[in-house]
């Protein structure tokens, strides 16, 4: 029936429109295909499943609504993570930035904290590659590594 017009490729481009609460999906074809008719069927399966879900459990769907001061609290991470790769990075940067991945870990910030934890890995792979020895994270980033790995 073509490209990205299969019965999956519909359903992931309109779950994708659906995370928006203004959102629609309007399919535009001549004629409908088996694969528009299946694919508005299992939406509309998954829609009623949900909404008899939501019933069930009391929940009201709403967006996810973030201050400008969290939003700027997160990109200012990202910002300094990247920032300090450009810059020459020692031992002592390493163990601060191990403790920033465990305090994201314990405010369950698990994406920030799994950025942290993919810069340790870049920055202990350029120690070793400088220094020419090998680096072990500390024995609390395991538990927090375990976290972010179970939470992202």
């Amino acid at each position: 029936e073509g490209f990205l017009r299969s019965e999956r490729a519909l359903i992931q481009t309109a779950g994708r429109a659906a995370r928006n609460v203004r959102s629609e999906v309007i399919m535009y074809a001549d004629e409908i295909t088996g694969s528009m008719k299946r694919a508005i069927k299992e939406m509309e399966r998954r829609r009623n499943k949900q909404i008899e879900y939501n019933k069930k459990h009391n929940i009201t769907p709403a967006s996810i609504v973030k201050s400008p001061e969290e939003i700027l609290r997160a990109t200012s991470v990202a910002d300094r993570i990247t920032t300090s790769s450009k810059e020459e990075i020692n031992i002592d940067e390493l163990a601060k930035l191990h403790k920033e991945m465990a305090e994201a870990v314990s405010l369950m910030e698990f994406e920030r904290a799994a950025m942290i934890r993919d810069k340790i890995k870049s920055v202990q792979r350029k120690l070793e590659r400088t220094e020419g020895r090998k680096y072990q994270s500390k024995k609390h980033s395991g538990k927090a590594n375990k976290a972010i790995s179970q939470n992202s």
